[in-house]
């Protein structure tokens, strides 16, 4: 199993005392990239959203990414996601930041495509719409042309219901060989099968706890055997995210851990992700759940809904995923906790974490896309 972390320019309620919240929240992101990159992880995702205030502030990840390809050396940088919609990013612009993206990170670029998070980001764009699946038939019409226009010498062009392009040539082409890794953010437990019979790897950003993984990655992983891929490869792939966090003793991670706020985190994602499934219990916005102490904190981890604990024990916990079938591990750190808590997480489970369980110099998806070029 690989490890990854995860990004978004989440504010909080930061803003309220702090005029440069936003500020530092994206550049303290900005760092916790940079340190993963010399913490053995794998990964770094970085959302692109609209319109969530305090959630989530990075619009332009592309922009971000841009950024980080020159401030990394080994960790691959993927979007997590860009929306390839036409009413939101033209196709063809969205070919054009990818295949960008993949020189200046020279083959690090992985790429991560989904529909929009929830009914207000969605509308902003698709106003008077009435069914939030309206942007499955977009995103369906439009994944396929990704490959064609990146592998294509001249694109053929496209004629769609919802955008079309004459022959053209799309340029830059990726670099090296094939093209990069394409993934589809999961929304809800049938996207991974619809994933998997694509041959798209999953980003499975809804699965709450590691007991909810296994029939998915089951249904994911039977699907691939017989898929048909749109891209040059099959990305064999499931990628599920968790909130970590990691301190020299048990006590100390519990009690960053509920000095941390995750309980507005968490009503901040409900109030936006309003096509994720709602557990049982979370309010409806603005309501908020009750603030996190230790004692709920404990159950958390109990419940297997939070990484948390001294190394030790978060090595335990990670080798529960990776017994579940997760492929990748990519941890939500930014969530309200400190800067300085929160690097030393990222330094704390790549020293004593990582190395027990992914012993791979090779990225999985660099092995899937070296076998394609050739």
């Amino acid at each position: 199993m690989e490890f990854g972390i995860f990004v978004q320019g989440y504010v909080g309620k930061r803003a309220e005392t702090d005029p440069e919240a936003e500020h530092k929240a994206l550049m303290e992101e900005t760092e916790y990239v940079i340190q993963a990159d010399k913490s053995n992880f794998k990964y770094a995702w970085a959302s692109e959203h609209h319109f969530l205030e305090e959630y989530s502030h990075l619009s332009a990840n592309d922009v971000y990414l841009g950024y980080l390809a020159h401030a990394t050396e080994r960790i691959h940088l993927g979007s997590g996601i860009f929306n390839p919609l036409a009413p939101v990013n033209h196709p063809v612009k969205v070919a054009e930041k990818v295949a960008m993206l993949d020189h200046l990170s020279e083959g690090r670029f992985e790429f991560g495509s989904g529909r929009g998070a929830g009914s207000h980001e969605i509308l902003g764009f698709f106003p008077g719409i009435t069914d939030m699946n309206h942007t499955k038939e977009l995103w369906e019409e439009t994944i396929a042309e990704f490959p064609k226009m990146w592998l294509q010498d001249e694109y053929v062009g496209f004629q769609g219901k919802h955008w079309s392009l004459p022959p053209r040539k799309i340029l830059p082409k990726p670099y090296g060989s094939s093209h990069p890794a394409m993934w589809y953010a999961a929304g809800s437990p049938s996207s991974y099968a619809m994933a998997g019979k694509m041959g798209l790897g999953v980003l499975g950003f809804s699965v709450q706890k590691v007991s909810d993984m296994e029939w998915v990655v089951e249904s994911y992983k039977n699907a691939i055997k017989e898929a048909k891929a749109v891209g040059d490869f099959v990305n064999d792939n499931v990628m599920v995210t968790s909130t970590a966090i990691c301190a020299e003793t048990h006590e100390k991670a519990v009690e960053i851990a509920a000095g941390g706020g995750l309980n507005y985190l968490q009503s901040l994602l409900f109030r936006y992700h309003d096509t994720f499934p709602r557990p049982e219990g979370v309010p409806e916005w603005p309501e908020l759940l009750p603030e996190y102490s230790a004692e709920i904190i404990e159950l958390l981890i109990a419940e297997e809904l939070m990484i948390c604990g001294d190394p030790g024990e978060v090595l335990a916990q990670c080798r529960r995923w990776e017994r579940a079938g997760a492929d990748q591990l990519s941890f939500g750190l930014p969530v309200g906790i400190g800067y300085e808590d929160t690097m030393n997480t990222i330094k704390l489970i790549g020293e004593h974490v990582i190395p027990e369980i992914d012993t791979d110099p090779v990225h999985r998806t660099t092995r899937f896309r070296q076998a394609a070029g050739r």
